[in-house]
């Protein structure tokens, strides 16, 4: 019967070969019977199909024999004879020892009183062991290694379009200052030019000078050679009679006074500050996250609480827009932005620096003076701190907790706009100008500058007026941009994507946001609506319009659940939308 099993079994895989997941095709191990091996006797080692198990226990010679589902069976011990004993297996573990040994050795004198163990049971826990270790291998390690491989891979492409781009602009800086000397040089030759007009002008006019005075001495000249010889008693009296000629001077003349050309005084150093530094930020490279062992195998149940770019929540868009509740907030009477703080409390801010904190029942709880005006000027923190630009006096202060107002950063000659605190890693980003220059600077969490964003790759300037600006679940950094009138977008690296203009002629672009699907969302004062658009621009719908009651909308928030909270310029009211399920 054995014989004829493995006879069976001797074209397949040897058992330790065939993975631990694969659907291999096992036969029962019965001689003539094909049917399929459902379960396996620990006594025999033999494979057995339902109908062979039941005759199996039924025999009174192995009914008391351990069948188990095949895949609970134990190992088979290899078969091995005693060096000592040749005709003896060896099936037994010394525990003191540990060495293997069959029974005889067990009853030598150097084992005496010593604990033995089966053999077989030890082989089976081992190789209980190794399959684990294999499951972990392919179910874990080499899935995560594979996925890190594409991940770094992705980086390599990102990596060399960053830096594609980066020469891009390093060369349109250049062509920029070749313009620039180039229109200088022009400039000073067309100086030259005038100069060089005006010497040969003022010699050809002192030229023409002495040529008047030569042929007036030639006059002269044939004058007194008539007195000289004259040819009646007429000319002679009158030469006579005439008083002495007083010549002419030789008019005067200069020499020119040549230009003198100072060359400039500039160094490599001087030329390398025009066209900018390339460093590498001092910024500790992150690990690339792996799911741990526990949960690789294990579906996550994920909520949508947390904005994090690397979980896809379960949301989806709603097939209609539903106002679910509204803010009534004392102390303003139109709402410019929006700040959203833990426990639904509201930050909002009007056109003349009024800053107020209110609950959803409309309590006021804090008003503070500033001196923002109708910008995204606040923002709140992952540490729940609120921060605010003043641009009068060219700083970004901090109100903790506990009410205390502080000096969070300076920003130099650069007045700041906007503000948004980074929900991905606490980094600060702030749009700000200077004369008619404008940039976002990007700060850590700590208020240390890390990153400027000002041209695009052509070396043209990407902002003109920042006043609103968020950032997206990818990354992105969305700029919206009351002179441009449109929303203006550049990747983490500060290289620019696309810039959104509307859909009509007319687009006047204010508060800005974006959701945990990467949705942005913009408001349009010029046609009272909000508009939504993915990740990438592309317009996907006008979510709010005059029909749901906004009026005006001037700025935006995602609160904790979802839902859009919406500022209108005519109002202190603030309307709170649902629009994902």
């Amino acid at each position: 019967m054995a014989h004829s099993a493995n006879k069976k079994n001797s074209m397949a895989l040897s058992e330790s070969q065939i993975p631990p997941d694969a659907q291999h095709y096992l036969v029962c191990g019965t001689e003539d019977c094909e049917k399929s091996c459902q379960f396996y006797c620990n006594d025999c080692h033999q494979q057995m199909c339902e109908q062979c198990r039941s005759d199996h226990q039924k025999n009174k010679k192995t009914k008391n024999h351990e069948v188990v589902p095949y895949k609970q069976r134990k190992r088979q011990l290899p078969e091995e004879k005693c060096k000592i004993h040749s005709t003896k297996d060896i099936d037994l573990l010394c525990e003191e020892c540990q060495i293997p040994l069959c029974y005889k050795c067990a009853t030598a004198k150097e084992h005496r009183g010593h604990v033995f163990t089966d053999l077989e049971m030890v082989f089976d826990e081992k190789v209980s062991q190794c399959q684990e270790e294999i499951a972990k291998i392919r179910n874990h390690l080499e899935p995560t290694s594979q996925d890190l491989k594409k991940e770094i891979a992705g980086d390599v492409i990102e990596i060399k379009k960053i830096m594609e781009d980066l020469r891009r602009s390093m060369k349109a800086e250049a062509e920029s200052l070749k313009n620039l000397v180039d229109t200088v040089t022009s400039d000073n030759i067309e100086q030259v030019n005038k100069i060089e007009q005006s010497i040969l002008e003022t010699l050809n006019g002192q030229n023409q000078d002495i040529d008047a005075y030569m042929n007036y001495l030639n006059d002269l000249i044939k004058t007194f050679y008539g007195y000289l010889s004259p040819s009646n008693i007429e000319q002679l009296t009158f030469a006579l009679k005439s008083e002495n000629v007083v010549i002419r001077p030789i008019p005067e003349t200069s020499k020119p006074v040549p230009p003198v050309f100072t060359a400039g005084q500039y160094s490599k150093e001087d030329v390398a500050k025009l066209l900018g530094r390339i460093h590498v930020p001092n910024t500790k490279p992150e690990h690339r996250k792996m799911k741990t062992i526990e949960t690789a195998s294990i579906p996550l149940k994920h909520t949508v609480k947390q904005r994090e770019s690397d979980v896809k929540p379960t949301l989806s868009m709603s097939s209609s827009v539903t106002k679910v509740r509204e803010y009534n907030v004392p102390g303003v009477d139109r709402v410019y932005h929006v700040s959203l703080g833990k426990s639904g409390r509201l930050w909002v801010s009007d056109d003349i620096g009024k800053l107020v904190q209110t609950d959803r029942q409309g309590n006021q709880l804090q008003m503070i003076q500033t001196s923002g005006q109708d910008r995204g000027y606040h923002t709140v923190t992952q540490d729940e701190d609120l921060i605010y630009t003043d641009r009068n006096n060219k700083v970004i202060n901090r109100i903790t907790p506990d009410n205390t107002i502080t000096e969070f950063i300076k920003t130099g000659d650069w007045g700041p706009l906007s503000i948004h605190s980074s929900h991905i890693n606490g980094d600060i980003l702030v749009g700000m100008h200077i004369a008619l220059k404008c940039k976002v600077t990007r700060y850590n969490k700590t208020g240390k500058e890390i990153q400027n964003i000002e041209r695009n790759n052509k070396g043209q300037e990407l902002y003109v007026w920042p006043v609103y600006i968020t950032e997206n679940i990818n990354g992105d950094i969305c700029t919206s941009d009351l002179l441009k009138c449109a929303v203006v977008v550049v990747n983490k690296s500060g290289q620019h994507r696309f810039s959104y203009t509307g859909q009509r002629s007319l687009f006047y672009s204010r508060g800005v946001c974006t959701d945990l699907l990467g949705h942005i969302l913009v408001c349009d004062t010029y046609s009272h609506t909000v508009h939504l658009l993915d990740q990438d621009g592309q317009f996907l719908s006008i979510l709010l319009t005059q029909q749901q009651g906004v009026e005006c909308p001037f700025s935006l928030c995602v609160d904790d659940e979802n839902n859009l909270i919406v500022g209108q310029l005519y109002t202190n009211t603030v309307p709170v939308y649902k629009y994902l399920q």
